[in-house]
């Protein structure tokens, strides 16, 4: 009778990783629900990492991962999640496929328009003085910004992603980074598409 209490043991421990698991499975959303940011506003989840989700909000134009148990996101509209998708991406691939987005991110600079009337423009910066001023083209200039605003967004992502930083610290620096957004939302004007403009704080729909 001894012996089968180890066996007994091991098939308890059993039934309750398989509750526990189907109760945390319960839980989570699936691709397609709607939810509503404590920061961000509204948007939609668009992918799944073991612990985070991966959301699109409208009001950022961009995706964000946000951790599963963060408590300043409501729901809105819930869709169940498809167990036919498993649940077998580990965090490194996870990070790879991360990496990848950062890396293509880094390009997207190139795909960027200016604004037509822009285009060969002169930029021309004239001291109070009687020194000479300097002129550079806008093309050039406006170059510059994207790789600003490229590189903040990586920044961004980096952060949202971070594995040891506190949520409360992530919406902190999340903060001060649409804050420097709102502050370049000057130069929104060069920009031939608003989808590619800087987003400063945006007020929910």
């Amino acid at each position: 009778m001894l012996h089968t209490w180890p066996i007994a043991l091991f098939i308890i421990r059993f039934c309750l990783f398989c509750l526990y698991n189907n109760i945390i499975m319960s839980n989570q959303l699936g691709i397609g629900s709607k939810v509503d940011h404590l920061h961000f506003g509204r948007g939609v989840i668009v992918d799944l990492a073991s612990e985070c989700y991966i959301i699109w909000f409208k009001s950022q134009q961009d995706t964000k991962t946000i951790a599963k148990d963060f408590p300043g996101l409501k729901v809105l509209e819930e869709v169940p999640v498809d167990e036919s998708t498993g649940n077998n991406i580990s965090l490194a691939d996870i990070e790879m496929a991360l990496n990848n987005i950062l890396d293509r991110r880094l390009h997207d600079m190139q795909l960027v328009p200016i604004a037509q009337k822009w285009k060969r423009g002169m930029l021309v910066l004239k001291p109070g003085d009687a020194s000479q001023s300097k002129e550079v083209p806008i093309d050039t200039f406006f170059h510059k910004i994207v790789m600003v605003r490229d590189r903040m967004r990586v920044l961004e992502q980096k952060i949202n992603a971070h594995k040891i930083l506190e949520d409360d610290d992530k919406v902190e620096l999340q903060q001060y980074i649409t804050a420097i957004y709102g502050s370049l939302t000057t130069f929104n004007v060069l920009f031939k598409e608003t989808i590619h403009q800087f987003k400063g704080v945006s007020t929910k729909d």
